[in-house]
């Protein structure tokens, strides 16, 4: 950590390389900086620097690593490791004009022995939340997890590799002898009861339960505790249930997504992703407590084995802004031994066995050690 961001580029790679017995195969650089071009100076010396097989990063708005989070001051943030016997296939993805559409192109062939892909995105110049949805039609069963780089507009810097690129997506298909498995937290949890969609069209929601949108909604805020309406002033949001058949719908059962519109003439609610009639809905609030409480549950029930590393990607709504401190969720995975990743823009992960775009969720992809050997992160 510190201003001279090349410097503590070379540093955290030679720290997090150190602690590996052998070249690394992937390395995951993330750079925290006010300045694009030092950004990329620092990434460009961090692949300049490593001799691994594969490097993969961007700019962010935060940097994870050993333990520590760090949202407001320029940091880099390096993870290492080595993945015996696996098949890595980095990538790069731009978007052309079709006729009347965009064609997303640069993606790798998928493979049955593909175990999970890591994907990271300039949010201004690629429809990351259009393929994310529909990458199932090219990536059957391809668990993604990754996030949106940091910057603004024209300031975003995504690595792979030998090349540090402004626009699309950048990422890595792992395959082989891997056991990493994906974990998503939320940091919402529900209000009011399930509901069925009567009638909807596109993302606006007419009636739920048989009764126009906004008077249902109206009828739980009415409910709820003084606290609870504070959190449903700050941001109002609405659950897709992700499992029709499920006997109950709790937190994590959910797609969150945000109301963002009333019409009070039609009582019809405008939210932010298709519903369609039929589906089960839950209104839902953001909540420290709740998405403390969902992260832990998860880490709990969770059993690959020794888990020896894990990369992090966590909302940079959650953080200070959420919990009051940098390192809640890094230091939540204390057990998954060396833990990496940034603070994204909007975050990628699996839901229900498909692929989504999130916010204020923390996504994370574990290594059991017994299958992929060594990690390390480090960040300066």
């Amino acid at each position: 950590m510190g201003p001279d961001l090349v410097r503590a580029a070379e540093e955290a790679v030679r720290q997090a390389t150190r602690a590996l017995d052998g070249r690394a195969d992937l390395l995951c650089v993330f750079v925290n900086g006010t300045d694009p071009q030092e950004v990329e100076r620092a990434a460009r010396h961090a692949m300049a620097f490593s001799d691994a097989r594969t490097v993969l990063g961007c700019s962010a708005d935060g940097v994870i690593a050993a333990g520590k989070g760090i949202e407001e001051a320029s940091a880099v943030s390096a993870w290492a490791a080595i993945l015996p016997g696996a098949r890595l296939e980095p990538f790069r993805l731009e978007t052309l004009q079709a006729e009347e559409r965009l064609v997303v192109v640069g993606m790798p062939e998928n493979s049955p022995e593909d175990v999970a892909g890591i994907l990271l995105a300039d949010p201004y110049s690629f429809p990351v939340d259009a393929f994310v949805e529909r990458s199932e039609e090219v990536l059957p069963g391809l668990p993604l997890v990754g996030g949106l780089a940091g910057g603004g507009q024209g300031e975003t810097r995504l690595f792979v590799d030998d090349q540090i690129v402004e626009t699309g997506a950048v990422g890595v298909v792992i395959g082989g002898p891997v056991n990493a498995v994906t974990l998503l937290s939320q940091g919402a949890r529900p209000i009011g009861p399930p509901m069925t969609v009567t009638s909807a069209e596109q993302n606006v929601l007419f009636e739920l339960a048989g009764a126009p949108a906004l008077d249902k909604l109206e009828e739980i805020i009415a409910g709820l505790t003084e606290p609870e309406r504070e959190l449903a002033t700050q941001g109002l949001l609405i659950g897709i249930a992700m499992d029709e058949y499920a006997e109950e719908h709790e937190q994590g059962d959910f797609l969150v997504r945000g109301v963002v519109g009333v019409d009070a003439d039609t009582g019809a609610l405008a939210v932010g992703d298709v519903v369609t009639t039929g589906q089960t809905v839950r209104f839902q609030v953001r909540d420290a407590g709740a998405a403390d409480s969902n992260l832990t549950r998860l880490i709990r029930g969770f059993d690959i084995g020794p888990v020896e590393g894990a990369l992090l990607f966590s909302c940079n709504g959650r953080g200070r802004a959420m919990f009051g401190a940098s390192d809640h969720d890094v230091r939540a995975l204390d057990r998954f031994g060396s833990v990496g990743g940034f603070f994204a823009d909007g975050e990628i992960g699996p839901v229900a066995g498909r692929n989504h775009i999130h916010g204020f969720t923390a996504s994370i992809l574990a290594f059991a050690g017994s299958d992929t050997g060594r990690t390390a992160p480090h960040e300066r």
